[in-house]
């Protein structure tokens, strides 16, 4: 295998990656506070469906990455509202809103657009384009590191940039700020925290706002980023994929980045092996497209370890008097 196929299958890893790698930084603040998310795919939906929308009514992929924001952290709010000040089932409202995004964003987009659900195709303006770092030219002829930093750190969009940045970042506020260790804290022993003085109730609703403004991002980059417009049902499972990497990392920044690195790569090689021979028979495209899927399931069921999540995840919690 030469070099240009290793960085264009390693470029595409890293595109690939990115819904993925901020869906799950997504869910590691919601879930480190004590509030398990299954909803991170709705969420996802929405702000896809709403920076498109915006962003092809008024010509600008800014105001469409700002309506995806604003609508995902306004759908988490709504989440929060059933499972933290209403105590609900946590697990049933991240159900639900995946459930409404499913159906209100096929239905607004055929009110709004009548195009079977689909916004209109973005123009030059209304998405993300490619950007190309400093020198990445000049340097492109050097062998090896000028290619890798030309082919695959260059040349791409915004969002995925942002998306690796919020790594460290993550890591920082969760293991080096007194918020994260409140948040942490929060999500192990909310009494404790309580009888602190610390409201534990405030403590989840920012962890559920981040988590709507990173899935703000990540649905985002599917509609406006990496697609030019919406279509139905476009996030396709990732934010399951991302909620499974999530555990499989074990709620951490670094490893979670690693194991949505996985994932991508196993995303781009299936587009790679749609046409693959195997003994001179075919493979069906659907058993290679099913490939990060199947990868999902073997690593939950047997390769994971023991995964211990936060010990008040799932609890709605109540102040004693």
């Amino acid at each position: 295998m030469d070099l240009a196929l290793i960085l264009s299958t390693l470029d595409a890893t890293l595109r690939l990656s990115t819904p993925l790698l901020l869906a799950c930084l997504a869910g590691m603040y919601s879930e480190r506070s004590g509030v398990f998310d299954i909803g991170l795919e709705g969420k996802m939906l929405m702000a896809a469906f709403a920076a498109a929308a915006a962003a092809s009514v008024f010509h600008s992929v800014w105001i469409g990455l700002a309506a995806g924001l604003l609508v995902s952290i306004a759908t988490a709010a709504l989440q929060g509202a059933a499972a933290i000040s209403l105590k609900g089932n946590q697990l049933i409202a991240g159900t639900a809103i995946n459930m409404l995004a499913a159906g209100l964003t096929t239905f607004l987009g055929i009110q709004w657009f009548a195009q079977g659900g689909r916004t209109p195709q973005l123009q030059a303006g209304e998405r993300f384009t490619d950007i190309t770092l400093p020198f990445a030219e000049e340097l492109r002829g050097i062998p090896v590191l000028g290619q890798i930093y030309h082919d695959l750190i260059s040349g791409h969009n915004l969002l995925v940039y942002i998306a690796f940045l919020a790594v460290p970042i993550t890591w920082f506020v969760l293991f080096r700020t007194r918020f994260g260790l409140r948040l942490r804290a929060v999500g192990e022993n909310p009494k404790a925290v309580d009888t602190a003085g610390i409201s534990v109730i405030k403590l989840r609703y920012q962890a559920v706002l981040i988590t709507g403004l990173l899935c703000g991002f990540a649905g985002a980059f599917f509609s406006i980023a990496q697609g030019s417009g919406f279509g139905n049902n476009m996030t396709a499972g990732k934010g399951f994929i991302a909620l499974a990497a999530l555990i499989f990392a074990k709620w951490k920044p670094v490893p979670a980045m690693f194991t949505c690195l996985l994932f991508g790569f196993l995303d781009a090689l299936q587009i790679r092996l749609q046409s693959a021979r195997i003994g001179g028979f075919e493979v069906p495209v659907q058993a290679i497209q099913a490939l990060p899927y199947v990868l999902t399931v073997v690593l939950l069921a047997g390769f994971i370890g023991k995964a211990v999540g936060p010990k008040a995840g799932g609890v709605p919690y109540t102040k004693e008097r």
